[in-house]
């Protein structure tokens, strides 16, 4: 036997390879369940019945499908394009220091406030990874990982404002800003957290770029820089630019991530820990999924989301260990990207 190259895979071998990827992860995690005693049948049950069967579940899937949604339409534009951005933990962070500022310390009309809060969300996200973006056509440094180190950055920067010029007049207990105006709080749908300005926002995000990618000039400059650079300089095209561009866009949209959490749930700036569960890195995971496809975020973000929120079931009702959902997502991303091998060739019998 040997490996044969697959020039282009057919959506349906890409559809198969995926689904026996993410087949073998959930066999893997059921050892994992298994090892701690508990029946991998009686967890999936009891996350299935935890979330998509109870509508406080599904409010809480929904709840963490909007962060993800956002940050992985803008991740798989920029895997499509191969610029690898592992920092939208921190691009998310910085669109909510930017937006709290905003909140905080920018007298603005009422009705101006939350556009203002978003727009600097975005461009803070935006200008932190176009940073990485500079330093990669600049000095050829390697985005994986200089967006990875500016996580703890941005981490750092929240911690400082919090603890120090930022600090809230009625702090108890964890440390986090004054509470934002009423006008400043994004609407919810009644009874949860679900912020659904942000949630259409994602959908709408997730739309426009899969237009962008595929009807659109630039997104044939990017595609083609993406999957061949040769023909990419050939033709003319900047390859620079491309990557200057997808940072942007990428981060940006993480940055809109970070605002909708803030202005959604938290109203205030918390501690990094609290304002996100890791959504950052998880969505690398939706963004893989969607194999560049930024209109297929919007299957993938909500598989994840029932992952998320089935972890916290799984927690409570098992009292499994709080890393179980790293454990699901690291068995996942490493399923697919080993299932990389089989979707570019095949397998030829001599």
């Amino acid at each position: 036997m040997r490996l044969e190259p697959l020039p282009n895979p057919s959506p349906l071998r890409s559809v198969g390879v995926t689904l026996l990827a993410l087949g073998l992860a959930f066999a893997l995690v059921g050892g994992v369940f298994w090892a701690y005693g508990l029946s991998p049948l009686e967890a999936y049950r009891t996350m299935l019945e935890g979330t998509l069967l109870d509508p406080r579940g599904w409010q809480e899937v929904l709840r963490r499908t909007i962060p993800l949604l956002l940050i992985g339409a803008g991740l798989s534009l920029a895997f499509r394009t191969q610029f690898y951005n592992i920092g939208a933990e921190g691009q998310l962070l910085l669109g909510a220091v930017l937006a709290a500022g905003v909140a905080l310390f920018l007298p603005l009309p009422p009705a101006l406030s939350l556009p203002a809060m978003a727009l600097a969300a975005a461009l803070g996200g935006a200008l932190w990874c176009g940073l990485a973006a500079w330093l990669k056509n600049r000095f050829y440094v390697n985005e994986i990982l200089t967006t990875l180190m500016l996580n703890y950055v941005a981490q750092s920067l929240v911690i400082y404002l919090i603890n120090g010029p930022w600090r809230g007049k009625d702090v108890r207990g964890y440390i986090y800003s004054d509470r934002f105006a009423e006008y400043q709080q994004l609407p919810v749908l009644l009874g949860s957290n679900v912020h659904w300005p942000t949630l259409a926002l994602g959908i709408a995000l997730a739309l426009l770029l899969q237009l962008l990618l595929f009807r659109s000039t630039l997104g044939f400059r990017l595609r083609v820089v993406g999957e061949n650079p040769g023909a990419a300089r050939y033709l003319g095209i900047s390859q620079s630019r491309a990557f200057l561009v997808v940072a942007l866009i990428t981060g940006g949209a993480a940055g809109l991530a970070g605002f909708g959490e803030i202005a959604g749930i938290h109203h205030r700036l918390i501690e990094p820990t609290q304002l996100s569960s890791g959504y950052g890195f998880t969505a690398i995971i939706v963004a893989w999924l969607a194999r560049g496809n930024p209109a297929l975020v919007l299957l993938t973000a909500p598989l994840m989301g029932l992952i998320l929120a089935g972890g916290d079931v799984l927690k409570v009702s098992f009292n499994l260990p709080f890393r179980i959902v790293d454990v699901f997502s690291g068995v996942m991303l490493f399923a697919l990207i080993g299932s990389e091998l089989f979707l570019r060739y095949r397998l030829r019998h001599r």
